[in-house]
């Protein structure tokens, strides 16, 4: 049975609902938070001046990016992007997006061992996410071929690939600090008042989940291909 039609589909069901539901749930709160001005008049880029400035990083440029919810941080030139939206806007949904990309230049400035390790990562895993499954597939049909480098080739597949989950694994932690570190310094610097708090820790909350999403898809594939490889030599 060829290879995306086994049983082993199944496995990855409950992720990929997950994923799903993680993408929609970002997408209304943002869309829901997006209408809720900031009671203390702060746009995007405002909020994520104050907050830099705040923690002695007024070297940090802000630039714009086109997209939508394109913002991050670049730790290549120490720099944050923000969306047009993002950066323009006076609501809750603006501040804290702005606000968590702050929390990685804070990161970055700290030395924070998880998100150094992780841009580390990042030249390995864009090559190893490129070419795992291709590699698999190879070893799959050399396998069913009955080419015994098949199975040597399918087993250098999943090594690769186990690289991206644990890429996803260091990511999780990464992305709740900062946005842990984005709420604090909202609350503490006055960019929301008590009665925002619980907003903003919504937006970041909801964004979080694509994270966690992201890791359950890759476990579940890497689990996947466990299962087919163990199946195979039996």
């Amino acid at each position: 049975m060829p290879y995306f039609y086994d049983w082993t589909m199944i496995i990855l069901i409950p992720a990929i609902v997950l994923s799903f539901w993680a993408q929609a749930k970002v997408s209304g709160t943002y869309s829901k938070y997006s209408q809720v001005p900031c009671s203390r008049g702060f746009t995007g880029i405002s909020a994520a001046r104050r907050m830099l400035n705040s923690n002695g990083l007024d070297q940090v440029p802000i630039y714009a990016v086109n997209g939508t919810l394109t913002d991050h941080f670049d730790p290549r030139n120490n720099s944050i992007s923000l969306s047009p939206m993002v950066a323009q806007q006076s609501s809750i949904a603006s501040i804290a997006v702005a606000c968590h990309e702050c929390g990685h230049a804070l990161q970055y400035n700290e030395g924070y061992a998880l998100l150094r390790l992780r841009d580390n990562l990042v030249p390995l895993v864009n090559f190893t996410s490129r070419f795992s499954w291709p590699v698999v597939m190879i070893g799959l049909i050399m396998m069913a071929s009955g080419y015994a480098l098949g199975g040597t080739l399918f087993s250098i597949g999943v090594i690769l690939f186990g690289l991206v989950v644990l890429f996803n694994l260091i990511t999780l932690p990464v992305e709740l600090n900062a946005s842990n570190r984005a709420l604090s310094q909202m609350i503490s610097l006055g960019i929301v008042d008590e009665n925002e708090q619980a907003d903003a820790k919504r937006v970041l909350s909801a964004a979080a989940m694509t994270y966690v999403a992201a890791l359950a898809v890759a476990v579940a594939n890497l689990l996947r291909l466990l299962v087919i490889s163990r199946s195979r030599r039996n």
